[in-house]
């Protein structure tokens, strides 16, 4: 990984604050020589996931969380566009149906996990049951837990337990076989203000825009420290939190690129080789093709 994108991680080595953090960092980067290297990274993202494809001992699990409007979309789109689409996979969740609520808050999460050899991605997650449901407690009644009737009997432990959970999930998918990277686009609360105002000027960006997004806006601050809480309970060195500057986009795109990029060369993905015996019986399908 480049050291310009080093300092985006956070491993749970030390307290995590978003004050530390700016939001329109570039890395030394232009937009120009940021679209450069996003080419080049996305061919070698390519060549790597025809790899791991191949090789079949390994899935990545790409996480997305962010504020409305900090280009999760965009950066989907962009940073996975040369990947074949065979070999990935993307959800995007939405509010829980009631036949999820009718499960623990991971079982919906855990239905759409790859499988080896896949790339799958998350736009939100099982994170939000510690984001949007922090902000808005009164949503864990609708999962019916046992001893939780009204939202004053929501303790502390209660969200302890949340983190324990997300932390074991993870673990469990580290151990066997699953990469977790974990991706929070840390946009500002002008740069929001700037690209709602966007869609709602531009006739072609309004059905992107709904009136709960300011609703939304106006928890802002709550909704920072939710997501400062869980970066701090979640990251760990097997599945790390990865903090993106996103108000500016092209270096956003470029930052997630290169760390899934890194992340996959150090799994040191190789095609299978096959046995002799196999190999013999390419040879015998090769000799009968020629004769024919």
């Amino acid at each position: 990984m480049k050291n310009e994108f080093k300092g985006l991680i956070v491993q749970g080595d030390k307290k995590f604050s978003l004050k530390n953090h700016k939001t329109d960092f570039t890395g030394g980067y232009n937009k120009e020589k940021a679209k450069d290297a996003l080419v080049n990274s996305k061919i070698s993202l390519s060549h790597l996931q025809e790899k791991l494809y191949a090789s079949a001992k390994h899935a990545v699990l790409i996480i997305f969380q962010a504020m409305d409007a900090a280009g999760k979309d965009s950066a989907i789109e962009h940073v996975m566009s040369g990947l074949n689409p065979q070999g990935c996979q993307v959800y995007s969740f939405k509010t829980p149906t009631q036949k999820e609520y009718e499960h623990d808050f991971l079982w919906r999460h855990y239905k759409a996990l790859p499988e080896r050899g896949r790339i799958g991605i998350h736009n939100r997650s099982h994170y939000e049951n510690v984001l949007v449901c922090k902000v808005h407690p009164e949503y864990i009644l609708n999962e019916n837990i046992p001893g939780l009737s009204d939202v004053k009997k929501i303790s502390k432990n209660f969200w302890q337990q949340r983190y324990k959970s997300i932390k074991n999930f993870e673990e469990h998918l580290s151990a066997n076989g699953t990469v977790v990277l974990k991706f929070f686009l840390n946009v500002s609360r002008d740069e929001q203000k700037k690209r709602f105002l966007e869609r709602i000027d531009d006739p072609t960006k309004n059905w992107k825009f709904s009136s709960g997004d300011i609703e939304e806006r106006a928890l802002w601050d709550q909704y920072m420290n939710a997501y400062e809480r869980a970066i701090n309970e979640t990251s760990t060195p097997e599945s790390p939190w990865h903090i993106i500057p996103a108000d500016k986009k092209w270096f956003a795109r470029l930052a997630i690129s290169e760390i899934i990029e890194d992340k996959l060369k150090s799994l040191d993905l190789k095609f299978p080789v096959l046995g002799e015996a196999e190999d013999a019986k390419l040879g015998e399908a090769k000799r009968i093709l020629l004769s024919e």
